[in-house]
This record gives structure tokens, C-alpha cells and sequence, in this order.
């Protein structure tokens, strides 16, 4: 672990024979789901091989990230990720299971640089290995963040919004303390307040869910702090309330295209304003 200060490794000796532990139980239960285990636990140690190394250190996280352009028959998906440095302590991932669900996830662990992106790198091992089990999203949920919590130091935690997407057009939600997600719909944008605190404050949290049904066209908007905390010139904020205004459209574009409207208003509005935080965002639609 070359290159990391003892700050940042303090927590890796718990951290790392919790989550060889988990990996050794999680890995017994299916071949399929052993098989994500797998992967999460080799990205999770070459990350941390990497630490000393920032240009394999990035590598390895932009490996880590889902498929660009997923499309199934009822849903598209787009994303914008962009660390502030070399790694970046943002969580976006989507995840296919079952007869056409999709789970789409974007969070914020917290901390900065190599060390929130081994912990990122955990969370991912864990929804990987949790979501094919079927449990339900708020199960789901609390087994997370007991998992997080007993495998981190009290400092750590990650807010989070996962949402589980059916062909149906149904697509529920749950906010563990995370920015609102935006529903835009026919000329109108509505937030979707948070349901529970983040992930990993307590062992023994309970969450709770939200269903909202998206007609053809209708439209999630997912994103990080980056967004809502880019600076201007002379340090004004760009806010939630400019992200709305920006998503203001008679109707919601592609995914794709929200992704350029979104990047292009921040760079507008940032001016030669500095990069202060890692910035994600990732539209969900809903196929016409």
C-alpha cells in the first residue's frame, strides 16, 4: 500500500478480513453470484496493490464502471463520471437481473482520494453479491449498510440512491441520504425527497422505499455533490434549484443528451472556476 498516508490505511487490516469474510460466505451460495463476488474481490485487491500507483489506480476504477449505452426494451441509461483527481470516491453502477429488472445505483462514499475508492470498491463487491439473492430493496438496503458499517471505520459511510426499474415502467426507490433524484416528466420536474440516513452511520438502520410509475418518455435524473457544489468564479454555488431549471423541458431528452445539457450548464456556469469534487450523474428513461 505504497503511496497512502496512515490515515487513509488505518481501517484496512479490519476492513480487509471483514471483507474476506463476507466474500467467503457470499461466494458458498450461488455459481453466478460467486462468480460477481470474484470480480469485486480481485478489483478490490488490485485496487489496493495500486495504491502507490495513480495511473492504475484510475485504470482499475474506470474498469469498475458499468456498460455505456445500456438499452433494454423498456429502459435507457446514460452516465457522466469524472473524478475531481486521479480516483474518484463516487458509486455508479447497474446491475441486470431476473426477468428484465434492472437496479441502478449512484452514491457518494465519504472521504477523498485512494481511500474512498477502496471503499467504493467494497460497496460494489457487496451490492454485486446481495442483489441477485432477491431480497427486497429495503432488506437490501439494511444488509448493506450492516455490512459497510461493521466493516468500516465510525467516520465512514456513503450516501446512496438505489432504484429498482421493472418493465413495467414501475421503478422503486431508496435515498440512504442522498441529493433528491429528479422525475422529469412532460414540461415538469419534481425531487424525490430522501428516505433514510446513509449508509453505514448505524448497523442496525432500517430503510424504506418509494414507487413511482414513468410513462413513456418520463425520466430519472441521479447525481453526486459535484453537481450541486460546483463553484462559480466567485464561489457561488450551482444548486439544485439551476439543475431544475436546467431539466426544464417541454420533453425529457435521451439519456445521452440530458448528460450533455447537465456537463455543458456546469462548465458554463463554472467559468475558470476550479474542480473541487468528483462529479456523477446518470439519467434513467423510460423507452418510447
Amino acid at each position: 500500500m505504497n503511496g497512502l498516508d496512515g490515515a487513509d490505511t488505518a481501517f484496512l487490516t479490519p476492513f480487509l478480513l471483514h471483507f474476506a469474510i463476507v466474500v467467503a460466505l457470499y461466494a458458498a451460495l450461488t455459481a453466478a453470484r460467486a462468480a460477481a463476488v470474484r470480480q469485486g474481490r480481485a478489483a478490490f485487491a488490485d485496487f489496493a496493490r495500486a495504491g502507490g500507483d495513480p495511473p492504475a489506480a484510475a485504470r482499475i476504477q474506470r474498469n469498475l464502471l458499468p456498460q455505456r449505452g445500456l438499452r433494454s426494451r423498456a429502459w435507457e441509461v446514460a452516465y457522466h463520471y469524472e473524478p475531481a483527481g486521479v480516483v474518484s470516491g463516487d458509486y455508479c453502477d447497474l446491475i441486470r437481473v431476473g426477468d428484465g429488472e434492472l437496479y441502478f445505483i449512484l452514491g457518494d462514499v465519504s472521504g477523498k482520494g485512494v481511500a474512498a475508492s477502496l471503499l467504493m470498491s467494497n460497496l460494489q463487491a457487496m451490492f454485486h453479491a446481495l442483489i441477485p439473492v432477491g431480497f427486497s430493496l429495503d432488506e437490501l438496503m439494511a444488509r448493506a449498510s450492516r455490512l459497510f458499517c461493521e466493516s468500516t471505520l465510525s467516520t465512514h459511510f456513503a450516501t446512496l440512491v438505489v432504484g429498482k426499474a421493472s418493465q413495467t415502467g414501475e421503478v422503486e426507490l431508496c435515498n440512504a441520504g442522498h441529493l433528491p433524484p429528479l422525475l422529469l416528466q412532460h414540461g415538469a420536474t419534481l425531487t424525490l425527497d430522501s428516505t433514510g440516513l446513509p449508509v453505514g452511520v448505524f448497523c442496525d438502520e432500517h430503510f424504506t422505499t418509494i414507487k413511482v410509475q414513468l410513462a413513456a418518455g418520463d425520466a430519472l435524473l441521479l447525481y453526486t455533490d459535484g453537481v450541486t457544489e460546483t463553484q462559480d468564479e466567485s464561489g457561488n454555488m450551482y444548486g439544485i434549484e439551476r439543475l431544475v431549471q436546467a431539466m426544464n423541458t417541454p420533453l425529457p431528452p435521451a439519456p445521452e443528451e440530458l448528460m450533455r445539457l447537465c456537463v455543458s450548464d456546469l462548465a458554463r456556469f463554472r467559468g475558470e472556476g476550479a474542480k473541487l469534487d468528483d462529479l456523477t450523474l446518470m439519467a434513467i428513461r423510460r423507452a418510447t
